[in-house]
């Protein structure tokens, strides 16, 4: 009897952490919620597929995971602000650095100091990646590096060659290489979301924090790296189902 009603107490209590338990219920609907926005982003990677497998395969690193990272953006991306941004504000980077105009750029929404970054940190890369970013910095010419720059994040292409470098990187700085997929995939976009300054422990923390909308006032935020897991597992299993 006493046995019998331990079992029923503890099938009950087990049921009710159960249902009321956040961590058992599924990821939102991503699709859905960002609507045209995410049927864009998709049609991007669509039609831009054929020239950004080939950069992925040339230098080795996994397409679905390089566009997964940086998905989150070209959602949020918005030609017309872009335009704005960048007729107003890269003079002002060009002239005075990132201290005065750190805004962000093209389809993947990388920032001055992001391609900065890229550009110290290559040459650690062990790899020919890094060939694609030998400073054009030149004593004395300040802008002119600045201005190039700008220039290379106005390029889609050149944006995913830095976000190439941008994986490399992270490979050799985190030692990422017997992850599996996934934890790579939410790893790598939670440090391309908040940053390469980052320590290892911190990114991760990151992970789980909800700091990505769309909006230009305040509105529900979501995970970073949730939305790029999500948009990649879709992937995966369209790949599946319809293989090339």
């Amino acid at each position: 009897m006493i046995k019998r009603y331990f079992s029923g107490l503890l099938l009950n209590l087990a049921v009710i952490i159960w249902s009321e338990s956040p961590t058992f219920s599924q990821n939102p609907d991503y699709k859905s919620i960002f609507g045209s926005d995410w049927d864009k982003a998709e049609a991007f990677i669509t039609e831009n597929k054929s020239w950004m497998k080939h950069l992925s395969d040339k230098y080795d690193v996994s397409f679905p995971v390089a566009a997964a990272v940086i998905f989150p953006e070209l959602i949020r991306y918005s030609a017309l602000l872009d335009k704005i941004e960048i007729t107003l504000l890269k003079t002002l980077y060009i002239n005075l650095g990132d201290d005065y105009a750190d805004f962000s750029i093209g389809p993947f929404q990388m920032k001055p100091s992001f391609a900065e970054t890229i550009h110290e940190k290559a040459v650690f890369v062990k790899d020919r990646i890094r060939n694609q970013f030998r400073s054009d910095l030149q004593e004395g010419n300040i802008r002119g590096y600045r201005a190039s720059i700008v220039k290379d994040l106005e390029d889609p292409r050149s944006q995913f060659l830095y976000l190439i470098c941008f994986l490399k990187i992270c490979d050799s700085t985190f030692k990422l290489e017997k992850a599996d997929d996934n934890s790579r995939v939410k790893f790598l976009s939670s440090a391309y979301n908040c940053g390469l300054d980052k320590s290892f422990r911190q990114i991760n923390e990151m992970s789980e924090r909800k700091f990505f909308n769309t909006k230009l006032y305040k509105t529900v935020n979501y995970s970073y790296s949730d939305i790029s897991l999500y948009w990649y597992a879709g992937y995966k299993k369209k790949q599946k189902s319809d293989p090339e």
